[in-house]
């Protein structure tokens, strides 16, 4: 599913082929017991579904794009929503015509690279909590 190393708090990690990247990441930073900590990347997928919140009906709006893309920008955070890894992330995909794709990632497949850089960070998690007034879930530093 992936190829990595470690330097220090930092991995350098390598999506396989045609894997989901979503799910490959969260599958790294379960295996790892990695619970808090930052990821950034770049690449390329063949599909992607991109996530938009409403904030007037706080509902979630999803757009899906079935073609070859870049990935110009991936970044986001990992903290715990229960027991779970919880990943929080946003990317940027340049598309033929050069213009670009993005919003909240809910999930990508890989399609040539992708190339990560996942970040641990030492100390207690911070929990995830359902905000009713924006309609997000947001850290929990309780």
């Amino acid at each position: 599913m992936y190829k990595y190393r470690q330097y220090g708090s930092r991995y350098v990690l390598s999506i396989d082929n045609h894997e989901e990247l979503v799910a490959a990441v969260a599958s790294f930073c379960r295996e790892r017991g990695i619970t808090v900590g930052t990821v950034s990347g770049i690449g390329a997928v063949n599909s992607a579904t991109l996530r938009f919140l409403n904030p007037a009906t706080k509902k979630y709006v999803d757009g899906v794009f079935e073609e070859q893309m870049e990935i110009a920008s991936l970044v986001g955070n990992i903290s715990m929503k229960g027991d779970e890894v919880y990943l929080h992330l946003h990317a940027t995909f340049g598309r033929r015509d050069y213009t670009c794709v993005g919003g909240h990632l809910l999930c990508a497949r890989i399609n040539g690279a992708c190339e990560l850089v996942v970040e641990k960070f030492e100390g207690v998690a911070p929990g995830r909590v359902f905000d009713p007034e924006t309609g997000l879930n947001i850290y929990s530093f309780d």
